[in-house]
């Protein structure tokens, strides 16, 4: 079955390097690759101890991220490096402080595996919530380096669990342990055998938590907002807009504006500025102007909305009528109530959230309105559906510390 595996894998490169010339994001992912044994022998050396996290892209890095910070505190003398497998996740944090190295991880071939693993030496692999490479796996399970996959979900439908899985449930056996995000996963796993599992939770809650600590202050927010409710849309699709614009060019209610769409292309951020009939400004024009006077602020930049999620008194989260529902939590964890749209299923946290009643979902712009109309005058209720999230998210804490207590027999 090795065989067969690793003939589809180099099949695999091969088309990869073909579409690389007409596709620019295979061809970060071919080009990266080709400088990762460069970088790696430059940047590590025999004598160094080296503790490796492999991720798929950013959502799996900020999961992995509370560990990553633990490590680098409580093994100073250890190289910690990051692997990625998408350019999504590699571009934006390839200069992250959180690790002392990142780079591409080879593709699975039995001959990459051994020089990868044979260059960073590793004395502890962690791989994050779905990572499963079987020649990484076999070879680290041969060299006896404790492997872990942390923040694991497992679902029924997954090949795993399939009468057709046998090669990839052997690839399961490679892990020391086991930190699953659910008692679900821990319960197929032990269908298949395994009892070397914890539920741990989801480090992403770790990670939210992490948001109230820091200073979250935005000095034009707080001009913009003055002592107005504010509506916050983060991570917006087209189908999201139409909706929300449509709520804000006919509501009279009071309330101030701010959309960060997910495309912040100028021809998107001009259009959806037409589209509203309020007084709109965007973030890269505000200099000097008296915020105060607007309604709406269109976020045209990246890396401020957790922050600008904390001016929120009702949250929107897009994604959810069209290419799947983006970050539930970082709302959440300011514990104001969060609107998303029908598609959220495979969303742990948005499920159980829709459960206890603290993530509002629409399917129509007439049940948007009746939503946020709801929110906006009923404070006890709208601090209600809050204190669900906030609470949610505190009982969630806690996965970084096991998984640490784990690592500290280990290492």
């Amino acid at each position: 079955m090795y065989l067969l595996y690793n003939l589809v894998v180099h099949i695999t490169c091969f088309f990869l390097r073909l579409t690389a010339i007409f596709h620019p994001k295979i061809k970060l992912f071919v080009k990266g690759r080709d400088r990762t044994f460069d970088t790696l022998e430059k940047s590590i050396s025999k004598q160094d101890r080296t503790i490796w996290m492999h991720v798929a892209s950013l959502g799996e890095f900020e999961q992995g991220l509370p560990v990553l910070e633990k490590l680098k505190t409580a093994y100073p003398d250890f190289k910690i490096l990051v692997t990625f497998f998408s350019p999504s996740g590699y571009e934006v944090k390839k200069n992250t402080t959180a690790s002392d190295i990142v780079t591409y991880l080879p593709m699975d071939t039995r001959k990459n595996a051994k020089r990868f693993l044979e260059t960073v030496n590793p004395q502890l692999a962690l791989f994050v919530k779905y990572e499963i490479w079987p020649n990484y796996l076999k070879l680290l399970a041969e060299g006896e380096v404790p492997t872990l996959l942390i923040s694991a979900l497992f679902k029924k439908e997954k090949i795993y669990f399939k009468a057709y899985g046998g090669f990839m449930r052997k690839a399961l056996k490679s892990f020391t342990h086991f930190f699953v995000q659910d008692t679900h996963s821990k319960s197929l796993l032990g269908s298949l055998g395994f009892d070397n599992v914890t539920v741990s939770g989801d480090t992403r809650f770790d990670r939210v938590s992490e948001i109230l600590e820091r200073d979250n202050q935005l000095s034009f927010m707080e001009d913009f907002k003055g002592t107005d409710l504010c509506f916050i849309g983060g991570s917006t699709w087209p189908e999201d807009e139409e909706i929300i614009t449509e709520f804000i060019n006919t509501s009279q209610r009071p309330l101030k504006y701010v959309l960060a769409p997910h495309n912040i292309k100028e021809n998107h951020i001009a259009t959806l500025k037409k589209s509203i009939q309020r007084k709109v400004v965007l973030y890269s024009e505000m200099e000097g102007k008296d915020l105060s006077g607007f309604e709406v602020l269109l976020v045209d930049t990246i890396g401020l909305l957790t922050k600008i999620y904390s001016y929120a008194d009702v949250a929107y989260v897009g994604g959810g009528f069209a290419t799947g529902l983006h970050n539930t939590l970082e709302p959440a964890v300011f514990g104001i109530p969060v609107v998303i749209g029908p598609e959220y299923e495979g969303f742990n946290e948005a499920e159980e959230l829709v459960d206890r009643g603290g993530i509002l979902v629409v399917n129509t712009p007439m049940e948007f309105s009746n939503t946020l109309d709801r929110l906006i005058t009923d404070r006890e209720y709208l601090n209600q559906i809050g204190r669900i999230n906030a609470a949610y998210v505190a009982e969630k804490r806690g996965a970084g510390i096991q998984i640490m207590g784990y690592i500290r027999k280990l290492l």
